[in-house]
């Protein structure tokens, strides 16, 4: 049986059923199709970010989000930096609160105290999305407010349309800036039932992912007022982050955006049949049991290793790769693992992939 992380990517690729997440082309696959489709458009490349593919871009997802400015970031990361740097120089305060599961505090080596020398404040319950009374608790000043739309380590969930728009407000009665991770806010709008722009009014920035859910090989956006964007470009440009061809990036996110954005209510549909047929198992449970986006946390009441061992020699006898990571969780002997809903699962009936799972619990001992 494969137990090296190596051994397991090439049991993964030779399954003809994978159910996580979406169809990936190889690298020469991509590129084939990236050159079809930059030819199609008479892409030219940008010098600096400058340039009609950069440039118009920017503007559409700008609209998208109801801002009137956003600039292209390599990553996330910078993104969010560039974003901290300009809230907390405008308030003189090296100060910011996030959820205790934030990306900058669980998945950055601490680059903001590293790099930046802020402190950062845990707010609210890890296990629940940001509410005004989590703000209303913190009694120090703050510069700004992360709020991540979903929290991914919670299994994606989202607050309520009424909370959200009560802690915009309190962040507003308190003049803290609010930023939002929006890493995956593309497939948080099927839940809300709103567009993009009416859950993004209220926050004074907004980053969004364009290789989670859109599929780019890299690449973000970071959206405000026309003053912070042209901060942002100016402590881009800083951290090293204007290079001279952003054109191979933003080119493979635009030429998927619209596809991947039309497709994202039938992944919620999908994700929310997906989580009900799991649920009913013994031995399984469903975070959130009726999924708020099209990614979910399932819970097995086993320890991690007999779940991968279990799904493993599932992949090798059946050729189903039901899963990737699993990580023990703070109950004794159970694990969890994250599963995204991608085209895959589009492609897959229920009725053949639930006993694919009861298998797997079989095999696991649950």
């Amino acid at each position: 049986m494969p137990h090296t992380p190596e051994q397991r990517q090439a049991l993964r690729k030779r399954c003809a059923v994978i159910v996580p997440g979406f169809e990936t082309p190889d690298p020469a696959g991509e590129f084939r199709r990236l050159a079809d489709w930059c030819e199609r458009h008479g892409v030219a490349h940008d010098t600096y970010g400058k340039g009609a593919l950069v440039e118009d871009f920017e503007r559409k997802v700008a609209a998208l989000l109801g801002k009137p400015a956003a600039a292209f970031m390599p990553s996330g990361v910078m993104a969010q930096q560039c974003a901290l740097r300009i809230w907390t120089e405008r308030k003189r305060l090296d100060r910011f609160a996030m959820h205790p599961t934030c990306h900058l505090a669980n998945h950055e080596e601490q680059a903001y105290a590293a790099l930046m020398g802020w402190h950062g404040v845990p707010v609210g319950d890890r296990l629940h999305p940001l509410l005004a009374a989590d703000l209303e608790a913190v009694a120090q000043p703050l510069a700004c407010l992360i709020v991540e739309l979903p929290i991914r380590e919670a299994g994606g969930q989202l607050p309520a349309w009424n909370e959200l728009e009560a802690l915009k407000a309190a962040a507003r009665a308190r003049g803290i800036a609010l930023h939002m991770d929006g890493a995956r806010l593309w497939e948080s709008a099927p839940f809300y039932e709103r567009p993009h722009a009416e859950i993004a009014a209220g926050f004074d920035s907004v980053y969004v992912s364009l290789y989670k859910g859109v599929g780019a090989p890299a690449g973000a956006m970071l959206a405000g007022d026309a003053a912070f964007v042209d901060e942002a470009r100016l402590w881009r440009k800083r951290m090293g982050g204007t290079l001279y061809h952003m054109s191979p990036m933003v080119a493979a996110a635009a030429m998927r955006f619209d596809e991947r954005l039309a497709l994202m209510p039938a992944l919620h549909r999908r994700a929310r049949a997906f989580a009900q047929a799991l649920g009913g198992r013994s031995g399984l449970r469903v975070n959130p049991a009726l999924p708020h986006t099209n990614m979910l946390h399932l819970h097995l009441a086993a320890h991690a290793d007999a779940v991968l061992d279990a799904r493993d020699r599932l992949a090798e006898d059946s050729g189903w790769w039901l899963f990737d990571g699993v990580r023990a969780t703070e109950v004794p002997g159970w694990s969890v693992t994250e599963i995204t809903v991608g085209d895959r699962l589009l492609a897959v009936d229920d009725a053949q992939l639930m006993p694919a799972f009861d298998r797997l619990c079989a095999g696991a001992g649950l």
